[in-house]
């Protein structure tokens, strides 16, 4: 079973929140855990603010951010490219999808496709896990 998880699951590895125990049971149930590249900008951006907003957490955010780049290059990271971003613009369409929440359900659905592999999406937003049931995606 392939893991994917959308930005939301990725960053409860690396910052302590409700849900992060569960992510972290998932992973280690998972033969590979894939994410798509616009994960990296996503989690740097929601650890910025955070480290903005909430001043003495920023210290606890630097570390996430450098255990994220040890992380990242053991995870399978799908590329954005035109098909992709085309299947992410008929899901933004079916689904009434934000862009890049698209973007995120359309490469866990072309990780299954190319792997032949059952992917288990996980994410913590309801409509995206809604989309990717009705892609036949299992929703952790």
């Amino acid at each position: 079973m392939i893991l994917f998880c959308d930005t939301s699951a990725l960053l409860k590895l690396y910052i302590v929140e409700t849900g992060s125990e569960v992510v972290k049971g998932w992973v280690t149930k998972a033969e590979a855990v894939a994410v798509c590249r616009v994960a990296w900008a996503e989690a740097h951006a929601a650890l910025s603010r955070r480290a903005r907003e909430v001043s003495e957490d920023a210290p606890v955010i630097e570390q996430a951010k450098a255990a994220l780049a040890r992380d990242w290059p053991h995870y399978l990271v799908m590329e954005v490219d035109q098909m992709l971003v085309e299947r992410a613009g008929d899901y933004a369409d079916t689904f009434a999808l934000r862009g890049y929440d698209s973007i995120q359900l359309a490469a866990a659905f072309e990780t299954g496709r190319i792997a032949q592999l059952p992917v288990c999406f996980a994410c913590f937003d309801m409509r995206l896990n809604k989309a990717a049931g009705i892609l036949g995606m299992t929703c952790m």
